[in-house]
Formats: structure tokens, C-alpha cells, sequence
């Protein structure tokens, strides 16, 4: 017989009657728990009897009793449900979430260095997911509706945005090999006060945390001067001088090193972003759930 048993294809609609059949105990109860016809229940089970071979049911007056081969086949049957469910979600997910587009919105620096590789496999694992990529450093863009998600590296304040912080990016003190060669490398915080370094223009970020580390540095000591972020990456990778960058750019400046590891500068804290009214939408939390994922695995792997 297990031969036998071995070779049939059972209908998953027979099992799930068999199955709500044996747990109400009567076929009234499992048509009323599966919103069915007690007659189609009844030639369900019928059907899989025929198929084994034995009957599954013995009838009472107040109901049914399982037999002994229902009782050997109820974990395999409710492993088959269990099965079905789960195949039913992804299909559902994969129905929901598998086309349409999607607007990120991050800063230019993420923008090039970070999220590139994680929307590549966003493309890979998502092939019908459209991806609009908003390279800017105005943090209101979600706001106003002009992207969907927002990857930031700061806490968004407003009540209508749903935030999750994903990680914190080490921020570092940097320079290329060419600079060292020519200006030394610096052993103590008080040694920039000798190199060249590379701040920015008008905000104030930097000189805020050195001020708070103990060590102020007037503007003046900064020879170089950007708000761009990406001019300013471009001038620490030339060797004009000593910049503090988040540590996932180094891997992508050949020549680049860190100098002064001991210095504490405060990490940046990445958070993911998504407007509380279109969070409900499957296609728009496919893309939040996967970049929450992947960007802090992405971090992981550019800092080793």
C-alpha cells in the first residue's frame, strides 16, 4: 500500500476538506468553518477514501470519528496546508508587489557610493520594479511628494513620515597617499592644525564636531572649501588634503587611507523613510523592506 500511496497526486482542495472535516469532527461544522456545502464536503472525502483506498471517517450519530489511517495522515496533511498557505502569500506578494515604479530619494554621495549595488540587486531580485533614483540634498523632496522613499542621513522630524534607522556610518579623517607623502602623517588631533584641510563653505557641520570633541578649528584652518559633497570627495581623492567623510567612500577612492584613528568623530546615522500615507501600498513596502535589508548588509560589506 505504500507503494501505492507513494504514486497519487492528491488534490489540494480534498486534503483542505479532509482536513477541516477531522478538526470540527462533523462535515456541518467544517462546511460552516470553509463557507462550503455539506454534501461537496462530504464527496470530498469521499473522492479521497476512494483514492486510498480505506476510509477515512467512521459516522456516529453526532458526528464523524477518524480512523486510524486519518490520524497517520494528519501531519502530512497539515504540512501540505501549511505548504499551500505559504505558496498562497507569495503569490499574493508576487501579484501585489512585481511591477510599477518607485522614486528613492538620498543625497548625492549615497546616491554614487552607496546605493548603486543595492538597487542592482534590488533589479535582480524585483526584475518589474521601476526605480527612479533623486539624487538630492533637500530633505523636504519627501515632503512634497516628489519621491517615495527617502534614504537620509538625518531623523526626519515631520509626524506624516514613517522613520527606521538602519545603521551608523563611521565618519572618518581621511587623506590619499600622494598628500602623506608630501605633508606627513598626522600622530595627534593638534597635528591638523599643520596640514591642509578640506572643509565646508557655509555649513558648519564639521567645525560644530571638532568644537565638540575639544578641539576647535577655526574656518581659516580649512584651505578648501565645498558644500558639494561629491567636489569634496573628488578633492580628498586628489590629494589636495586631509577631509571627514563617511567611511563607505574610501572604497571607492584608490589610494585613500585614514589617518588619525583615534579621533571620536560622531558616527552619521542612516535612516530609511516613507510618507505614513503611502506606506500601506505593497509595491512602495516591497522596495522599503528590501532597501532595509540591503543597506545595512551594503555598509557591512564596504567597511570590511
Amino acid at each position: 500500500m505504500a507503494e501505492d500511496l507513494a504514486d497519487l497526486r492528491f488534490d489540494w482542495t480534498l486534503v483542505r476538506s479532509f482536513l477541516a472535516v477531522l478538526d470540527a469532527g462533523s462535515l456541518m461544522g467544517a462546511a460552516r468553518r470553509l463557507g462550503a456545502q455539506q454534501p461537496t464536503l462530504s464527496r470530498h472525502v469521499a473522492e479521497l477514501e476512494s483514492q486510498l483506498g480505506a476510509p477515512l471517517f467512521e459516522r456516529t450519530g453526532r458526528g464523524v470519528l477518524p480512523t486510524a489511517l486519518a490520524l497517520a495522515i494528519a501531519d502530512a496533511a497539515r504540512q501540505m496546508e501549511a505548504g499551500a498557505d505559504t505558496l498562497a502569500r507569495t503569490l499574493k506578494r508576487s501579484r501585489e508587489a512585481t511591477s510599477g515604479t518607485v522614486r528613492i530619494t538620498t543625497s548625492e554621495v549615497a546616491a554614487c557610493y552607496l546605493l548603486p549595488p543595492v538597487l542592482a540587486l534590488l533589479q535582480q531580485a524585483e526584475p518589474g520594479i521601476q526605480v527612479e533614483l533623486v539624487a538630492s540634498n533637500q530633505i523636504s523632496n519627501l515632503l512634497r511628494r516628489e519621491a517615495d522613499i527617502a534614504v537620509r542621513m538625518v531623523r526626519p522630524a515631520q509626524g506624516s513620515l514613517v522613520a527606521r534607522k538602519l545603521a551608523e556610518i563611521p565618519i572618518v579623517a581621511c587623506a590619499h597617499g600622494s598628500y602623506l607623502q608630501r605633508m606627513g602623517t598626522p600622530r595627534t588631533g593638534l597635528d591638523l592644525l599643520q596640514h591642509r584641510l578640506i572643509g565646508y563653505d557655509r555649513d558648519e557641520t564639521i567645525e560644530r564636531g571638532f568644537a565638540k570633541m575639544g578641539l576647535p578649528l577655526p574656518r581659516e584652518t580649512f584651505v578648501l572649501r565645498t558644500d558639494n559633497q561629491l567636489a569634496y570627495g573628488r578633492l580628498v581623492a586628489a590629494g589636495a588634503g586631509i577631509g571627514f567623510v563617511a567611511a563607505y567612500n574610501l572604497r571607492h577612492w584608490p589610494g585613500v587611507q585614514t589617518v588619525l584613528p583615534m579621533l571620536k568623530v560622531p558616527p552619521l546615522p542612516c535612516w530609511l523613510a516613507v510618507h505614513r500615507e503611502i506606506r500601506g501600498s505593497a509595491l512602495v513596502r516591497r522596495v522599503y523592506d528590501f532597501l532595509a535589508e540591503a543597506i545595512p548588509h551594503e555598509l557591512a560589506e564596504q567597511a570590511g
